[in-house]
C-alpha cells in the first residue's frame, strides 16, 4: 500500500462534453454580442456577458483537465490536480465581475430607459437557450464529481436562466412597450448569480485551504482509528484532497504497550480507512509511546 500511489487524477473524465459544450457557446457568443448591440438591450447583452464567461470558464475548465493529467514530478510531488480548485476559483471570480457590471449598468438605464427591439432580442434569446439547455445535458454528468466540471456547468445554468429572463423582457416589451422590463432582467440574473458564485467561490477556496473533505468528520475518523485495540493514541491527524476527490490523511499512531506487529496494525487501519470513508491514501506514522522517541514512518 505505501508504494504506487498516484496522486494524479489518472482517467480524466467528462472531457468531450466539455469539449462540445465550449464550440458550442463560443459559436454563438458573437452572434449574441452582435444582436445585444444591434437590438440595444441590455438584458441581451447581460446574457452574452454571461456566454462569454461560460467561454472563459469552459477554456479554464480544458485546460485545467489536459494539465491535470501531468504527472507528478520532483518539483510537484502532488501532480496538478488542485489546479482543478484553482480553475473554478478563477470562474467563480470571473462571474463575480460580470454580475457586478451588469446591476452597475443597470443603474443607469433606469433612469434613462432606452428603446429596445424586442422581436430581435426574443429571437437571440430563444437560440442561446436551445445551446444552453444542451450545455447543461453535456455537463451534468460531470458536476456532481468534479469541482471543475461543476464551476463550468453553474456558468452554463446561469446562463440558462438569463436566456430565459431575456426572452420574458423581450416578450413584455413587445406586448407593453415597458422598456424598463429590460434592466430589471438584467438585475435579477445578477442576484442570482451571485449568492451561488459565492458558494462555487468557497469550495475551491476549501480545498486550496487543505480543508476537510465533503462528507467527512475528523472526530469520527480519529474515533475509529483509536477504536482498534492496538491503537492508545492519535494525534497530528489531517485529512485534505487535492480536489474535488481524492482524499487524502495523515496521522501519527502511538501503539499500546506490548504491541510489536505494526505491519498488521497499518493494514487493518488502511484497509478500515478506506472500507468506511473511502481513503485510499493514507500515511501513517506508527509510534511507541511519544513521537520523540524512536518511530517508524510507515507509509499505506
Amino acid at each position: 500500500m505505501g508504494a504506487g500511489h498516484d496522486h494524479g487524477t489518472g482517467k480524466i473524465e467528462h472531457e468531450t462534453p466539455l469539449w462540445w459544450a465550449f464550440g458550442l457557446t463560443a459559436a454563438f457568443l458573437v452572434a449574441e454580442v452582435v444582436g445585444g448591440l444591434m437590438t440595444n438591450s441590455l438584458a441581451l447583452l447581460s446574457d452574452a456577458a454571461h456566454m462569454m464567461t461560460d467561454v472563459i470558464a469552459l477554456m479554464i475548465s480544458l485546460v485545467a483537465v489536459r494539465l491535470s493529467r501531468k504527472p507528478a514530478d520532483a518539483k510537484r510531488t502532488y501532480g496538478y490536480a488542485r489546479l482543478e480548485a484553482i480553475g473554478a476559483m478563477v470562474n467563480g471570480g470571473l462571474l463575480f465581475l460580470v454580475a457586478a457590471y451588469i446591476l452597475w449598468e443597470a443603474t443607469g438605464r433606469f433612469r434613462q430607459p432606452p428603446e429596445v427591439a424586442s422581436s430581435g432580442m426574443l429571437v437571440i434569446a430563444i437560440i442561446g437557450l436551445c445551446i444552453n439547455l444542451i450545455s447543461m445535458r453535456l455537463l451534468k454528468a460531470g458536476s456532481g464529481s468534479s469541482l471543475n466540471v461543476k464551476g463550468a456547468y453553474l456558468e452554463v445554468w446561469s446562463d440558462m436562466l438569463g436566456s430565459i429572463g431575456v426572452i420574458a423582457g423581450a416578450i413584455i416589451i413587445k406586448f407593453t412597450g415597458w422598456t424598463v422590463a429590460d434592466p430589471i432582467i438584467a438585475v435579477l440574473i445578477g442576484l442570482w448569480v451571485l449568492p451561488r458564485t459565492w458558494t462555487l467561490l468557497k469550495e475551491s477556496g476549501h480545498v486550496l485551504m487543505q480543508g476537510v473533505p465533503d462528507g467527512l468528520d475528523l472526530d469520527t475518523i480519529r474515533t475509529a482509528i483509536a477504536s482498534h485495540p492496538g491503537v492508545a493514541e492519535v494525534h497530528d491527524l489531517h485529512v485534505w484532497a487535492l480536489g474535488s476527490k481524492e482524499p487524502i490523511l495523515t496521522a501519527h499512531v502511538v501503539l499500546s504497550d506490548g504491541q510489536g506487529d505494526i505491519d498488521g496494525i497499518r493494514n487493518a487501519l488502511t484497509d478500515m480507512l478506506d472500507e468506511r470513508f473511502e481513503i485510499e491514501h493514507a500515511t501513517l506514522q506508527i509510534e511507541h509511546g511519544s513521537c520523540k522517541e524512536d518511530a517508524t514512518q510507515l507509509h499505506a
